[in-house]
């Protein structure tokens, strides 16, 4: 079997292909534009494998996707090539909606134009999987409530926004066209290689450098935090077994507000890098309370009894076990994220409003 993996340079999607590659015999082809945010150390484990190639291609071109397609031939697109960061999408929209939806767009356009292409026996097999993030359901209220499938889309930041309108993308060419196609949704993904502008690694970066941790307003927003290798082996049943049209809630049962995010990380710090930088005493007293971003959401939790019921998937870490995982592979990789960090990002902040 070829699975074609859009984005797959990228956090999420590096974790994808590390996992197909390390325990199936199915090949791979990467398509990745390698944004600021893409990094093909992430696979250097799996690089040389014969079943693993790359393709640097952006998913607005639509000449490069085509060839790509008639060049690999896949039996499977797993689609995670998206701006992901909500931050970044207050700052600057426009590239948020030129990558997510018309990228989106083009990749279903010639995933159908080469479908409709198949014989039956593959036409039948084919797969369109769309990766997507629980953020488009927008606000969860109170302590009850989970985010289901059959939740109503209701986007705060224009990066929820721009996936909101690439999940309804991928719907209509299910029903209008019959592009099989499934659809996931998942919580926030933690772990090793992670960008380090996203909360957790920015908190460990930061602390062993002595630097601020800036928590937005008070820290009580809730994640439901989700190891990322149990995602990936989420993605990949969902590919293979999931039912055509359907769409599958991946959370890690892991709710914790953001300040305690950060008290953890601190914590685990204290105990695997107690030589702490000169002025620091304790990891907790860099914790700095900033203004609140814009629309910031208050909490979001997932239910994935559907996919525990249908497909038999479950997360093997908890956010404890996992936690500490992710900070002890920053601790022990600094070449990695030192070769991150000397490009331009900087470890500040974004999102605010002048």
């Amino acid at each position: 079997m070829r699975i074609l993996v859009t984005g797959g340079a990228g956090f999420i999607g590096s974790a994808v292909i590390r996992h197909i590659i390390s325990n199936t015999e199915h090949s791979v082809c990467n398509v990745d534009k390698l944004t600021y945010a893409g990094n093909l150390d992430t696979l250097e484990a799996v690089s040389r494998s014969k079943k693993y190639q790359f393709k640097q291609v952006d998913i607005c071109n639509k000449a490069g996707l085509e060839k790509v397609f008639n060049d690999f031939q896949p039996d499977i697109v797993m689609h995670l090539a998206a701006e992901s960061h909500v931050d970044r999408s207050i700052d600057g929209p426009a590239e948020f909606i030129q990558t997510n939806i018309v990228g989106t767009f083009n990749l279903l356009d010639i995933a159908r134009a080469y479908w409709v292409s198949l014989d039956s026996v593959r036409k039948n097999s084919f797969r369109f999987h769309h990766i997507s993030t629980d953020e488009v359901y927008g606000d969860l209220e109170g302590t009850v409530d989970l985010f289901k499938e059959t939740t109503s889309y209701a986007p705060s930041s224009p990066y929820s926004a721009s996936k909101a309108s690439s999940d309804h993308l991928v719907r209509a060419w299910n029903r209008t066209y019959g592009l099989p196609t499934i659809i996931t949704n998942c919580s926030n993904n933690y772990g090793p290689y992670h960008f380090p502008e996203k909360l957790i690694p920015h908190m460990v970066l930061n602390a062993i450098q002595g630097k601020a941790l800036p928590i937005y307003g008070d820290g009580s927003q809730i994640r439901d935090w989700l190891y990322v290798d149990d995602h990936a082996r989420a993605l990949y049943l969902v590919a293979t077994e999931g039912k055509v049209g359907e769409t599958y809630n991946i959370g890690g049962h892991n709710e914790v507000t953001n300040l305690d995010v950060v008290k953890s990380i601190c914590s685990i710090l204290e105990t695997h890098a107690p030589e702490k930088p000169i002025g620091v005493a304790k990891y907790e007293d860099l914790i700095t309370f900033v203004s609140d971003r814009p629309g910031h959401d208050a909490r979001y939790a997932i239910d994935a009894t559907k996919i525990q019921n249908e497909l038999g998937w479950t997360p093997k870490e908890t956010f404890k076990t996992g936690l500490e995982k992710t900070v002890l592979w920053y601790l022990s990789n600094s070449d990695w994220w030192q070769r991150v960090i000397s490009g331009e990002y900087k470890l500040n902040r974004l999102g605010e409003l002048a």
